[in-house]
């Protein structure tokens, strides 16, 4: 059963209240379907969310409920239009921050060359911190199951507090991003990458996360300040001139392969060509000219070193220096020297830390009286990955990439005119984009070396010594997908055959996250699986999405769909702002200054705090703000009480009734502008400007109108059949305006005469509005009475008198073409004003007056 069907009116509660509506309509929302999709319709009745799947490796925070609210308002207005929405929810699960995660809960670590262990049993406790710091090892396959398991704990708690909050979402379409589905389609892409040439191998500078032990894209970086020092270095020029260069890492002396200096800087062209001698290790490295050299930086030439940063390996690839290679993996310096470096003055700084090598070198530097003058301290810019706390190293290694445009130039023109078709909101956000795009300097590292991931889906032959076979990778049919080639025999070898010469071992990586994140519409999409769905909902309409991700999640995701499919992935991009402190500082856990949502939503309720991320725009910042949530409750209460108090006058009855009285004509009028004005907010992606609007009338409704009209209402006749028409059609157009930002209460009045649920009724039209209005109808009336009532309230509230003191003779004083129009609705201001006497004095002020009498 669906709440298409014509289910019982609750009728109205004697006393409504706000509390237990999220248990009670998230049950019933569930049960009846309410916001299943309907894959019946065609593309065209079809509204597809690429909806972003959140990290399940920790706690949401009202960042979280900002933004997902967003999507949320979104998805039922489209839905109230008309539209069978497509709105699944996924979680993005596998990657470093499961990992760490499971690092901390369990006290264990993954070491892959362990055997599995099946009696092996996790902490049945929370461990302590001493167990953190020495985490015991265990096999891969102990390790990725333990993931799986918190991840699973923490998405029931996701979906529960998503439930809360009122997302509309179809939780039949629910996928996980190492789920199995996930994982075919992944490889599946990969492997026709691949085909097509454009997923390649090779052995290059990476960088590298020490801590995490696994390679990072250029996306995942950021500049993070850091002490430092600059050290003079002495090289030895022909005929023993002297050449100084500064350097913040005198620990990669012995990996110099150059120096290099602009090529018009007159100090040092007589040099170039020519070889200089390393202080300490006594190497010849050439001087070679590069423009990217700065002559005003240090003392204008630079030591060039396999690799101390991404300068270094540009010169090296594009001056084509040797490579002298000393850090390793595990972040120590290698133990044997790189070629043509002597072993002796190596021999101090072998298996060193860097900070330990860096101490070591500045004293032979200086033992040696080549370190010119003391080290001078400054604070520089250093390379982090975005979740490490240790600065990356750059580090030759074999990975995997895919080409994004960062070396081809073709592609990379392609991938802007791509972001020149997408509809950006707001438009400026399409700057960063294409900032980041025309900024690649290389393709995509998608290869990680981690454990809780998509396997890259590819084995190795190995020779006649045992030695892989790189350049002829192994790859499934797909039909075979997802494979563990871990576990999962190459085509055409049996298991006894992994590792042994002649047989083949299988590729040990895994695909980056967002390799996988990447192709969230074709996961949920059912591409390859369920073409029927496929062709409904691809590609999609909207993508909404943080803006500090535009350069990995939506870039990469247009690289995906452009690269297999030849178009983009969606139709509009929503990209939300940040949610900052009462400080104004952005909310992060580093900053220790996130608010966890579950709390606020039990003690204000649900709609309350949707209301307070609806008054944030897309891409704007938003301030947590409790005064604002306590706005929205009691706008929620409000309309409760409202709607009760329409209800209780008998406008249920009236619905399809016109409305006949100036008064009511006028108020119906000014709600056709409100309604015009917020569907085209919501078309625009503006839900704020939606909700300011409509809230502006709900208030001027309450304060003005009902006051205005409720004596007549109560009565028989004509005039009070024309203002409950006019309250039911009022309130019937406002619950479905409301019901995207306040789903639950909007759905509890709905239930009290409506039938079926607000969520599927239609969205409301000028139309409808103008449908129930039989003759003129003048907006400006509304606010007439409402300022005229006004004032006579205030002459109450001067003399400290009750609302409902009488009042023996008000005059209204004004232009005469203003007393005319107040004539219309004088005896509504009489009634609502409790005035025994109106006397209308025309053209005595150049504006509206009403002076009352006691």
């Amino acid at each position: 059963m669906t709440d298409t069907a014509r289910t019982a009116r609750a009728g109205v509660p004697e006393r409504p209240t706000l509390d237990g509506l999220e248990e009670t309509w998230a049950r019933h929302w569930q049960e009846e379907g309410t916001y299943a999709f309907d894959r019946s319709k065609e593309r065209s009745d079809v509204y597809a969310i690429d909806t972003p799947p959140p990290t399940v490796s920790g706690e949401l925070h009202m960042g979280h409920v900002f933004s997902y609210t967003h999507t949320d308002m979104v998805a039922r207005f489209q839905r109230m239009r008309g539209r069978t929405v497509f709105y699944p929810m996924g979680w993005d699960d596998n990657g470093l921050p499961t990992e760490r995660r499971v690092q901390n809960v369990y006290g264990v670590r993954c070491d892959p060359s362990l055997p599995y262990d099946p009696h092996w049993q996790p902490p049945a406790t929370p461990v302590s911190e001493e167990r953190r710091k020495d985490p015991t090892p265990i096999d891969r396959r102990n390790f990725v199951a333990l993931c799986e398991r918190l991840t699973a704990a923490d998405e029931q708690v996701f979906e529960a507090l998503w439930r809360r909050l009122g997302l509309s979402v179809d939780w039949s379409l629910t996928y996980t991003t190492i789920g199995r589905v996930a994982r075919a389609t992944s490889q599946r892409a990969f492997l026709r990458n691949l085909a097509r040439g454009e997923a390649y191998q090779a052995e290059a500078p990476t960088l590298w996360d020490v801590g995490f032990a696994t390679a990072v894209a250029q996306a995942e970086l950021e500049d993070r300040e850091r002490p430092g020092a600059y050290h003079r270095l002495r090289f030895t020029g022909p005929g023993g001139r002297e050449v100084l260069i500064d350097t913040t890492r005198p620990e990669l002396l012995p990996a110099c392969v150059a120096l290099v200096c602009h090529p018009d800087d007159e100090r040092y062209a007589d040099l170039v060509g020519r070889s200089v001698r390393s202080p300490v290790f006594a190497v010849e490295v050439p001087v070679r000219a590069h423009p990217v050299a700065d002559p005003a930086k240090g003392t204008g030439i630079a030591m060039v070193c396999t690799f101390g940063d991404l300068t270094d390996v540009t010169w090296w690839r594009e001056l084509q220096l040797d490579t002298r290679v000393v850090i390793g993996r595990d972040g120590r310096l290698l133990p044997e020297p790189p070629h043509g470096v002597p072993a002796e003055p190596y021999a101090a700084l072998a298996g060193q830390t860097v900070n330990g090598a860096r101490r070591t070198m500045v004293q032979l530097l200086a033992d040696a009286g080549d370190l010119v003058g003391e080290p001078r301290a400054i604070t520089h810019p250093v390379k982090f990955y975005e979740r490490g706390d240790r600065p990356l190293e750059i580090v030759s290694t074999r990975q995997w990439y895919l080409r994004n445009g960062g070396r081809d130039a073709g592609l990379r023109e392609q991938l802007l005119a791509r972001g020149g078709e997408l509809r950006w909101v707001p438009e400026h956000m399409k700057h960063r984009y294409d900032h980041w795009v025309g900024g690649l300097t290389g393709d995509w590292l998608v290869s990680r070396q981690r454990f809780f991931g998509v396997p890259v889906p590819v084995w190795y032959r190995l020779d006649d010594v045992g030695e892989p076979d790189w350049s002829h990778p192994l790859t499934p049919d797909e039909a075979m997908l997802p494979v563990e080639p871990s576990s999962d025999p190459a085509p055409g070898f049996e298991e006894s055959q992994r590792g042994l010469p002649g047989g083949f071992v299988g590729d040990p990586d895994v695909l980056d996250t967002w390799a996988t994140s990447s192709l969230t519409p074709q996961i949920v999409g059912g591409w390859e699986t369920d073409p029927d769905l496929f062709s409904r909902v691809f590609p999609m309409d909207l993508r909404p999405q943080g803006q500090e991700i535009i350069r990995t999640w939506l870039f990469s995701t247009v690289v995906r769909a452009h690269l297999e499919h030849g178009v983009l992935p969606w139709r509009d991009a929503v990209l939300s702002g940040w949610i900052l402190d009462p400080d104004r500082k952005k909310m992060s856990k580093s900053k220790g200054n996130v608010v966890t949502p579950m709390a606020l939503l039990e003690q204000h309720g649900s709609d309350a705090v949707r209301y307070w991320a609806a008054n944030g725009k897309p891409g704007m910042d938003l301030a947590f703000d409790p005064a604002q949530i306590k706005v929205g409750r009691r706008l929620a209460t409000k309309l409760l009480n409202a709607s009760r108090f329409a209800l209780g006058l008998g406008a249920a009855d009236a619905l399809r009734a016109p409305a006949t009285a100036p008064l009511d004509t006028a108020m119906l009028a000014e709600l056709s502008g409100v309604v015009a004005a917020a569907t085209s907010a919501f078309d625009s992606y503006d839900h704020t400007a939606a909700l300011q609007v409509t809230e502006a009338f709900f208030w001027r409704f309450c304060d003005d109108y009902i006051e205005l009209v409720k004596e007549r209402a109560y009565g028989s006749g004509p005039g009070a059949e024309s203002a409950r028409a006019a309250l039911a059609t009022a309130l019937s157009v406002q619950l479905r305006l409301f019901a995207p930002v306040l789903p639950y209460v909007a759905e509890e009045v709905w239930s009290w005469w409506r039938y079926g649920s607000v969520h599927r009724a239609t969205w409301p039209t000028t139309y409808e509005v103008g449908r129930a209005v039989e003759g003129p109808a003048d907006p400006q009336l509304l606010r007439l009475a409402g300022d005229a009532l006004g004032q006579v309230r205030r002459a109450k509230s001067e003399r400290k008198l009750s609302m409902k003191a009488e009042v023996p003779l008000a005059e209204a004083l004004g232009p005469a073409a203003l007393l005319e129009q107040l004539t219309l609705i004088a005896d509504d201001l009489r009634a609502a004003g409790r005035i025994a006497k109106l006397d209308l004095l025309p053209d005595r002020t150049p504006e509206l007056v009403i002076a009352s009498a006691f």
